[in-house]
């Protein structure tokens, strides 16, 4: 019962603060999470990270990114294709050098020092993706670039991460890992061009209730599941299950099905819970640290994608939206720190320092974003 009164808290703090982010003209994803951090054991301790909301957040999170694949078009998306991939590799490379040196200057170990740009290398596309959503950009030029580059970010960081904690122990898993990985993004081919459409043809005279929507659902977690057992974000999966899925033409009674489920339940669970991990206790002396990071932490993301942009020639705007879209760390960063500390690669200490820093930057990019497309001049239009 405990966990129904935490989750009967969530929804309704979620409500309230999608409600008030509508008429303060804030961004829903910014009062969903400051809510989620006024409920946590740092504030008001009404909400505890427990197994079962632990769960329903991953489930939401996996909806969302479904759904981000179900709006994309990937025709959009092979267009823009080489553009992305040079925002991904600078958008983990970048903070990955910055990081490292800065932390090892700091008088870090080179351990220490390289999981921290490790943690910064990754995007989390679940915030951009609601802000994208919200505004209706998901199909526009700058949102193709940065779907496509946060999904690059996401496989190459988890690369990164895995070949880190392999050099740490058997060296022969992490050969088994990558090889696994690579099956599966080929895998992956075969699933949009020809399984998705195989599947649905024949099952087209299945008299089942929803039987479109059911089928939609298990092609999603199948490939969830697929993504998390080699290794990789169940995210990657999901995202692509949607994108194969949004080429036939059940894909909008699909969409508006699960939107409903997902926006009213799951999704509100995963955004107040990512800011449940918070801790404050002995913060105030790393405040000068934790801005430093944060401002890196924009900076190392915004810059080498406004840079790539403007090299494919995109607009200025545009460029600026594809960095701003690719600064929040969110739930990606928070579970490489979750993985540091289980493998005894930081500290207590260290992980709510970089917990802290992690929020800020999945709060501050959907106020950029909104900053960005409400300003005049915008040319990140909807492209039909």
């Amino acid at each position: 019962m405990s966990e129904l009164i935490q989750i009967t808290i969530i929804l309704l703090a979620s409500f309230l603060a999608t409600s008030f982010s509508k008429s303060f003209g804030i961004p829903a994803v910014v009062g969903q999470l400051l809510v989620g951090i006024l409920v946590s054991p740092a504030i008001f301790g009404l909400v505890k990270q427990t197994e079962i909301l632990h769960f329903l957040s991953e489930i939401g999170v996996i909806l969302l990114m479904f759904l981000a694949g179900l709006e994309a078009d990937l025709n959009l998306l092979k267009k823009y294709l080489k553009p992305s991939l040079l925002v991904a590799i600078s958008g983990v490379m970048v903070p990955l050098l910055f990081f490292t040196l800065y932390t090892k200057a700091l008088g870090y170990d080179s351990n220490t020092a390289l999981f921290y740009g490790i943690v910064f290398a990754a995007t989390s596309v679940s915030i951009t993706v609601e802000v994208l959503q919200e505004y209706g950009k998901v199909k526009s030029k700058a949102g193709a670039v940065i779907l496509g580059a946060a999904v690059a970010d996401d496989i190459l960081a988890v690369l990164i991460l895995s070949f880190f904690i392999s050099s740490r122990g058997d060296s022969s898993n992490f050969s088994l890992q990558i090889l696994g990985q690579v099956i599966f993004l080929v895998f992956l081919f075969f699933v949009i061009k020809y399984f998705v459409p195989v599947i649905f043809k024949y099952t087209k005279r299945i008299q089942i209730f929803a039987k479109n929507t059911s089928i939609a659902l298990i092609i999603c977690f199948t490939l969830a599941i697929l993504a998390d057992l080699v290794g990789m974000s169940s995210v990657i999966g999901a995202f692509f299950a949607g994108l194969a899925i949004g080429q036939t033409s059940f894909a909008k009674d699909i969409e508006h099905s699960i939107s409903t489920v997902a926006y009213t339940f799951f999704i509100p669970i995963f955004f107040v819970s990512i800011a449940l991990p918070i801790s404050f206790n002995g913060m105030v002396s790393k405040i000068g640290t934790i801005t430093i990071f944060t401002i890196l932490a924009v900076l190392t993301k915004i810059v080498p994608a406004y840079i790539s942009g403007r090299a494919f020639n995109f607009s200025k705007k545009d460029s600026l939206v594809i960095g701003s879209g690719m600064v929040s760390r969110g739930e990606m960063a928070l579970i490489v720190v979750q993985i540091g500390l289980d493998e005894k690669i930081i500290s207590t200490q260290i992980y709510s320092e970089l917990v802290i820093v992690i929020i800020l930057t999945t709060i501050i990019a959907p106020f950029i974003l909104k900053y960005l497309f409400t300003s005049s001049n915008t040319n990140g239009t909807t492209i039909s």
